[in-house]
């Protein structure tokens, strides 16, 4: 009786979970049109309970970033660039999130911050296709959102600012991502 009280406490302190959902980004550069684009995020989380009013949710996601060359690229990177190729670059990334949440009424909503590591996981060399080797291998954000609960049911919304200078070319523009993830996770 006492083993099944304890592994009860135990699950009502830790959730492992999927979600899935989509990435509306952008690139900020000289090099970059000032437009979001759509991509999508795949992956897990895990809360941990600490206290009364606070829970850990570190996940592992698959993130898919796009954005789309301005044409001043090909003026400033004209060593790089061959016009040949369309303008979209997709981004893909393992990006792992550290967040903190704070709940704010009850069980149901959550103010959501903490930093995210992602590492470019890219095989194609081909810049204007997959960023190629135009991008750093490493990108380092801050999160800031809030998420909803409902049951078993997570409803995520958050806005991402990158922190890093993504540029791998050279140092005559910066880089850097942001943009918005919405999602649905399901608690396990």
């Amino acid at each position: 009786m006492s083993v099944l009280l304890i592994s009860q406490a135990m699950m009502a302190q830790f959730h492992i979970g999927i979600k899935g959902g989509a990435n509306v980004t952008k690139v900020e550069g000289q090099s970059f049109k000032d437009k979001f684009r759509y991509g999508y995020a795949l992956g897990g989380f895990m809360e941990v309970r600490m206290g009364n009013k606070f829970i850990l949710q570190p996940e592992v996601l698959f993130n898919q970033y796009s954005t789309t060359l301005d044409s001043n690229f090909n003026h400033i990177y004209s060593n790089v660039f061959n016009p040949a190729y369309q303008s979209n670059v997709k981004l893909n990334y393992l990006s792992i999130p550290i967040l903190l949440n704070y709940k704010l009424i009850g069980k149901f909503l959550c103010l959501q911050v903490g930093p995210q590591f992602g590492v470019k996981i890219n095989k194609d060399k081909n810049l204007l296709q997959n960023g190629g080797e135009a991008f750093k291998r490493g990108d380092f954000s801050m999160l800031a959102g809030a998420q909803v609960k409902i049951g078993a049911i997570r409803l995520n919304g958050r806005y991402a600012i990158g922190l890093s200078n993504l540029n791998d070319i050279d140092n005559q523009d910066k880089w850097k991502s942001q943009g918005f993830q919405l999602s649905v996770g399901l608690a396990l």
